[in-house]
């Protein structure tokens, strides 16, 4: 009897080892391939998705830890997990760009405009004998300071697009359209009204 229980545990054992052994490998591929993944993505992603990207090698370090005690199976499905997971930071890292991107494209696209608008009519205002209605001396003060504020934020913001960093500068840009609209109104100057979508081409008629 009792060497029947022996023996059943020694093959039990034996199934036991030969599973563990069975997934240490694939665990390993998994969990290098993962590792490789967030490498690839970690410069921009440390850029655009810090957050993500420390949550990845938490969970790479996890799954790291659990291969080295031996728990191969769970580690082959940590590292399964985490392959998707080091996908999923490479795209979210490129999602933030190109959205950073278009919104910095937008700004340095109208912001020069009016800060050029501004300050050629602030020109034309200050050298005036008389100032026209609805402006005055204190008003045409505002819009110059607003001119100078604007026109350093805009440069500083400039000036970390060129250092290539596309973060800073749309940080740095932030409020300033809203800040030439307020000035442009100010100098009794109406915004320019963004450019109308084409009309819709009317439905083809069905063939008689």
């Amino acid at each position: 009897m009792i060497r029947t229980l022996r023996t059943a545990a020694l093959a039990a054992a034996c199934v036991f080892l030969v599973s563990c052994s069975a997934d240490k490998t694939p665990a390993d591929a998994a969990i290098k391939s993962a590792e490789q993944t967030i490498a690839a993505a970690a410069p921009e992603a440390e850029k655009f998705v810090p957050d993500l990207l420390k949550s990845a090698q938490a969970d790479l370090q996890a799954a790291k830890d659990l291969f080295a005690k031996g728990d191969y199976k769970g580690a082959l499905a940590a590292g399964q997990a985490l392959a998707t997971k080091a996908g999923e930071l490479a795209s979210a890292a490129n999602a933030k760009k190109a959205e950073l991107t278009a919104l910095w494209e937008e700004t340095s696209g109208s912001v020069p405009k009016m800060v050029e608008a501004i300050k050629s009519r602030v020109d034309v205002l200050g050298q005036a004998k008389k100032l026209p209605k609805g402006m005055d001396a204190d008003k045409l003060t505002q819009a110059k300071d607003g001119l100078a504020a604007m026109t350093s934020s805009w440069d500083a913001a400039s000036a970390a697009f060129g250092a290539g960093n596309l973060i800073e500068a749309v940080e740095k840009s932030k409020g300033l359209k809203e800040k030439g609209t307020e000035i442009l109104t100010l100098l009794g100057m109406a915004p320019a009204e963004p450019a109308a979508a084409p009309a819709a081409a009317p439905p083809a008629e069905p063939a008689k």
